[in-house]
């Protein structure tokens, strides 16, 4: 059974298509986030109609974005989980094609084509930043037998699949599908890699959403500084709000990101406390828990205002990447796709349990991740 993608495909400006030189392009994709999860198709009619006992969240700046672009409401997506998901949008086939099927976590991408090859064949630069899951070869501490020598399987020599394999010029994010289950790397003891080196370490306090979106902008930056003429692609791959339900540590700095490289502190965010800041919205919100109007509400479970807080976190960084194409001259020959991998789950990693019927994330549609209904997915 085909299973509904809803797209929300928004390019930053088309005026592209008249241009001499080709587009940049930027690829975002998320990890669990629904249809219903976005002001601009669901939330925002939650909103109007003010019902008390169905909360909702905003996300305004993806609701700009999508004012400003292209909204494409009538697409599908390959399967309704991560990995077979990522593994045929990278490889560009259908799931009849494609060697990730099920939900076969940290199996080497194919080696063949992928959106990568095919762009750095045309003259891109091109990037993989966030969550990869594809590289097989992937548990940890685990080695590999060839010949009379044992290999070490965290380690991109022996990752067969690494993006770097597969036509990325560089990599900066977390490898192994489950490390993206939590989203601190050092304080969660995960690895985080760049290149061929593994630099947790130095990552204090660094919440992924917020950590991948820094790295995306200082590589834009250092692309256009030294080759502003060479086009780029960069496949952004947030592993949030999947999983765990982690806060950031931190408000959204009104200045935007900024990678500071410092070790200990190589982003303006990992200040403050692991997991404390709530986003004020959600903070105090409450709602009519019983349906009786005359009855005192209720706040919200702890947990809804972690998933609101992880999908604002996420609309402020998108919002603070089209900001940062703007002050380098370039959102008029970029193009920005934003999108997720499979629809909302009910998966929380906490002790307090999570449900998607409490803001809707499947919007107006049937089923949820691993479900084969018309899912709840997005294109921007």
């Amino acid at each position: 059974m085909s299973i509904r993608r809803v797209c929300l495909a928004l390019a930053v400006s088309i005026s592209w298509l008249h241009a001499a030189s080709r587009p940049n392009i930027i690829f975002i994709l998320t990890d669990d986030l629904g249809y219903g999860d976005y002001g601009v198709f669901f939330q925002n009619l939650r909103k109007t109609k003010n019902d008390r006992k169905e909360p909702w969240h905003i996300t305004p700046k993806l609701d700009q974005m999508a004012a400003e672009g292209l909204q494409l409401r009538h697409y599908y997506c390959p399967a309704p989980v991560c990995a077979p998901s990522r593994g045929s949008l990278l490889h560009g086939v259908h799931q009849g094609h494609a060697n990730i099927r099920d939900n076969q976590f940290d199996r080497a991408l194919g080696d063949n084509h992928t959106l990568a090859t095919v762009l750095h064949e045309a003259g891109y630069s091109t990037a993989a930043i966030g969550k990869w899951g594809l590289q097989g070869n992937s548990k940890p501490g685990g080695t590999k037998s060839k010949g009379k020598k044992k290999q070490t399987a965290g380690d991109p020599n022996f990752w067969p699949a690494y993006p770097t394999k597969r036509g990325f010029d560089f990599f900066h994010g977390y490898v192994r599908h489950r490390d993206g289950h939590m989203h601190y790397p050092k304080e969660d003891k995960k690895e985080l890699w760049e290149n061929d080196r593994e630099i947790s370490a130095d990552f204090d306090k660094c919440f992924t959403t917020d950590l991948f979106t820094a790295r995306a902008k200082k590589w834009i930056t250092d692309k256009k500084k030294t080759d502003p003429k060479k086009p780029f692609f960069l496949y952004l791959a947030y592993d949030t709000p999947h999983a765990i339900l982690q806060l950031p540590p931190s408000p959204f700095p009104k200045e935007g990101l900024k990678w500071l490289g410092e070790k200990g502190k190589m982003i303006n965010t990992a200040v403050g406390r692991k997991d404390s800041y709530m986003h004020p919205d959600y903070k105090n919100a409450t709602w009519d828990h019983d349906g009786e109007p005359k009855t005192a509400e209720k706040s919200w479970p702890n947990v809804y205002q972690r998933y609101a807080t992880n999908v604002r976190r996420i609309d402020d960084c998108v919002g603070d990447l089209l900001a940062h194409l703007k002050t380098l001259n370039i959102d008029e020959n970029t193009l920005v796709v934003f999108t997720t991998d499979n629809g909302p789950s009910k998966e929380s990693y906490l002790p307090e349990g999570y449900r998607p019927d409490f803001f809707n994330s499947f919007g107006p549609f049937d089923g949820i991740k691993r479900d084969v209904w018309e899912l709840s997915l997005i294109h921007i």
